[in-house]
Parts: structure tokens; C-alpha cells; sequence
């Protein structure tokens, strides 16, 4: 069906969906193991989060339960921690674990962690650029014999560096949420010994997810710059 330069983006994409796949897998195994290991101070997920939020002295952040297995994320616009059922009521390592990092980006945002404001900032943009790169990279390489290709070709090309910053501007991002989810879980007491393993390995896996992505649209991104000089 597809030939020539397109197929090779689309077997890329396909590779690194599969590496993907697998590494979102373990993490949802790691999940599911260390939402079996109890906290032995009997907190949920949300208690965890708040016990965070209060130790930071932040009082404007809402801790919410949405929907969705493992669709935990702080908003930065609402000011709103949102944890999944499984993380909201939870009593396990991997509440902990999943609750204190997302309170880590709250503490991130009230500290103004540059990596952070930097993501926010992109936001929108990234938003276009991702939902306009796919059609543009088949209208550059099918349009290639007309007086628009190469315009179309460096659009595109742009359009994938805007998404390529965005992932690895998010790894500081998620590493350092971490980095002060166990910190504080370490400090505060928490979470110690076997507990502290669980969640930094829990942790860890989560982290491999954005690493991968970022990884993929680096490939990408330098696979379409040598067939954007390989066309000069």
C-alpha cells in the first residue's frame, strides 16, 4: 500500500509503537504488583497527596478522582491533581507511588521549575503541530513532483521538531517529579525500605514511557532532516 520514503516513516513509527507497547505493559504489570503491596501506615492515594500538598504549604491545588486506569495527571490551568480510582482510593505502594509524583508537579509549579513553565508554554503549539504533522508528511512526499512539495516537506519538518522538543522537554519534567515524589516519601516516612523500592521501581517504568516517545520522535525527526538534504 505505501512505498518509498512514507513506508519507511511507517515502519519506524510501527517499531517504536511496538517498544512502546512492551514498556507500557511492564509498567501496568508493576502496577498491578505493587498495588497488591499494602501501606502499612493504611494511606490512600489521595491521603498521600494531600499529606504532600500540606507538607509543601500548597493550599490551592484540588486532589480529584477521574477515569480511566492509570490516567493520573496534575493540570497545571486548574490547579488540579486528578487521580485515577485505582490511585484515588488506593492503599498500596503504587498509589503512593503515582500520587506523590503527580503532587510533584504541583510542587513544580508552585516553585516555577523552569522545565515545567517551558512545557506549558508549548502546549498549544505542540497541540497543532501533532494533529497536523500526519497529513503533512503524506502531502510533502505525495506532492514532492509539484511546485509545493518542497515547501510542505520543510512544514513537515517543523512541525515534527515542535513535537520532538515537546518529549524531551517533558523528560526533565517527569524525572524530577519523581525525584521529589520519592524524596518526600522518604523524608516524610511514608514510604520506607521495601515501600521506597516499590515506588522508585514503579517509578522508573512510568518514566520509560516518556523516555521511548522521546526516542521515537528524535528518530523521526532525523530521519526526516537527511531526506530533507538528500532533496537539496
Amino acid at each position: 500500500m505505501f512505498s518509498g520514503p512514507y513506508a519507511t516513516y511507517i515502519i519506524i513509527t510501527l517499531v517504536f509503537a511496538g517498544i512502546g507497547m512492551l514498556v507500557s505493559n511492564r509498567l501496568k504489570s508493576k502496577f498491578r504488583h505493587y498495588a497488591q503491596v499494602p501501606m502499612t501506615n493504611g494511606l490512600s492515594g489521595a491521603e498521600v497527596a494531600a499529606k504532600m500538598l500540606t507538607d509543601y504549604n500548597i493550599r490551592d491545588v484540588r486532589i480529584v478522582m477521574g477515569q480511566g486506569f492509570l490516567s493520573d495527571h496534575y493540570n497545571p490551568q486548574t490547579k488540579t491533581v486528578s487521580l485515577s480510582p485505582e490511585v484515588f482510593q488506593g492503599r498500596s505502594v503504587a498509589a503512593a507511588a503515582v500520587a506523590s509524583h503527580e503532587c510533584g508537579h504541583a510542587v513544580q509549579h508552585a516553585e516555577a521549575y523552569t522545565w515545567l513553565t517551558m512545557r506549558s508554554k508549548l502546549v498549544p503549539v505542540v497541540q497543532l503541530a501533532s494533529r497536523a504533522q500526519g497529513f503533512l508528511l503524506m502531502f510533502a512526499f505525495g506532492g514532492l513532483a509539484s511546485g509545493f512539495g518542497g515547501l510542505l516537506f520543510q512544514i513537515t519538518v517543523v512541525a515534527f521538531l515542535i513535537t520532538t522538543l515537546f518529549s524531551f522537554v517533558t523528560l526533565p519534567v517527569e524525572f524530577d517529579a519523581s525525584k521529589r515524589a520519592l524524596a518526600w516519601l522518604d523524608s516524610s516516612r511514608v514510604a520506607s525500605g521495601i515501600q521506597h523500592e516499590g515506588a522508585k521501581d514503579a517509578l522508573w517504568w512510568a518514566a520509560m514511557t516518556y523516555v521511548v516517545a522521546a526516542l521515537s520522535a528524535l528518530t523521526v525527526l532525523l530521519w526526516l532532516l537527511l531526506q530533507s538534504q538528500s532533496r537539496r
